[in-house]
């Protein structure tokens, strides 16, 4: 028999959900994935250069052109000046750079702390490097940093702390003056970042991202992961890239180069054609965001869920307390699905230990107009 590495990994609630939701025939709002397709000029730029031959392997690093790109849309939207070959890497999606960076850092026995409800890629990720992670839960109802509780979990066995910015589950976002309270608190110790900031220009409501990239004393010390995915509306290119200080980035590329090597090369140069062409992409994404989001709440604001819009990524939590407080969230996530035709996510997938009164689910709204008018009238009635 073999004894697991990752025992208490099962099927994702991801793909748990999706599955019954297409056994039901719902509306799927529960995986993050829009429903309708990135740019024109993006996706014909992939058979231009699958047709010029750009097929063979692209550089460890990722393409030049695409570094290149990257660093400047750093230096525009974050005032960073990066070096595209010793601070910027390209990977097969986000989700394989933060395996890379905890496997650069972590060293058996070492603690990582994750503010928990947290992505659930993390946890196996410190595990299978030989760490263990320390859950520090988020202040409800807000989901806030709960500083005294962060402070007390830092020890002489610290090695990394896991932000995640605009935050998914929730859409809570990390200030500038938190990100400051951050560094004084870290001041002194070994300890480094992952700042995961998948759903950086999904920010809504006038705010703007507050980057790790842009914080000199916390980028010292930082991998700061990107998702092209998020960005472009093609999540299945599984396509993000990681920027980190020379060092730092040295040894991600490390474990990068033995886990996948390079990612895959028309989509590269794809992207990188796209971003040169269209750099106002990024600045339009908010509000075309927001208008989905806003959508999606002006129809429920006389349902009997409760919420408070997301103040970032393309998720919305919302509160059934007054609807079926019998059931718990992983029980109406499937009722939702099964009995009205929705399907979401439960929240309490994201916690080590779930408030015992948790009574919130996840839907997602990076769909078409006419998908979320349906979904959010099926919610209406519920």
């Amino acid at each position: 028999m073999i004894q697991s590495k990752l025992p208490n990994v099962g099927t994702t609630i991801f793909t748990t959900m999706s599955q019954l939701a297409a056994q039901s025939g719902a509306i799927n709002l529960s995986q993050g994935f829009p429903d309708f397709d990135g740019p024109q000029a993006l996706r014909e730029a992939v058979g231009r250069h699958v047709m010029a031959g750009h097929n063979q392997y692209a550089p460890m690093t990722g393409l030049p052109a695409l570094r290149e790109q990257v660093a400047a849309k750093i230096a525009r939207s974050y005032g960073r000046q990066v070096d595209m070959d010793s601070e910027v890497t390209i990977t097969p999606g986000a989700t394989e750079a933060i395996f890379c960076a905890v496997q650069a850092l972590v060293r058996p026995g070492d603690e990582v702390i994750v503010l928990d409800p947290c992505y659930d890629s993390y946890e196996p990720s410190v595990e299978l490097a030989g760490g263990r992670c320390v859950h520090v839960p988020l202040a409800l109802p807000d989901f806030s940093i709960d500083w005294q509780r962060l402070a007390d979990a830092v020890g002489p066995r610290t090695r990394l702390i896991m932000l995640n910015s605009p935050h998914n589950p929730s859409g809570a976002l990390i200030s500038r003056a938190e990100l400051d309270q951050l560094a004084a608190l870290i001041r002194g110790f070994d300890i480094y970042l992952i700042a995961d900031e998948v759903y950086e220009h999904l920010v809504y409501d006038g705010v703007c991202h507050a980057s790790v990239l842009a914080h000199e004393e916390l980028y010292a010390r930082a991998y700061v992961v990107s998702s092209f995915g998020k960005t472009y509306h093609v999540t299945g290119w599984k396509t993000g890239y990681v920027v980190a200080p020379p060092l730092l980035s040295a040894e991600l590329r490390k474990a990068h180069q033995f886990v996948t090597f390079c990612g895959i090369t028309p989509l590269q140069w794809a992207l990188a054609d796209y971003m040169a062409a269209y750099p106002e992409h990024v600045d339009e994404l908010p509000a075309f965001y927001q208008a989905k989001r806003d959508l999606f709440c002006d129809r429920l604001a006389e349902s009997r869920f409760t919420f408070t819009r997301a103040a970032g990524t393309y998720f919305q939590l919302a509160d059934y307390s007054a609807i079926r407080p019998d059931l718990d969230d992983v029980a109406m996530a499937e009722w939702l699905t099964r009995e009205h035709g929705v399907a979401c996510i439960p929240i309490s997938v994201f916690y080590q230990q779930p408030p015992a009164d948790l009574r919130l689910v996840r839907f997602c709204f990076a769909k078409r107009e006419e998908t979320l008018r349906q979904a959010a009238d099926r919610l209406y009635g519920v």
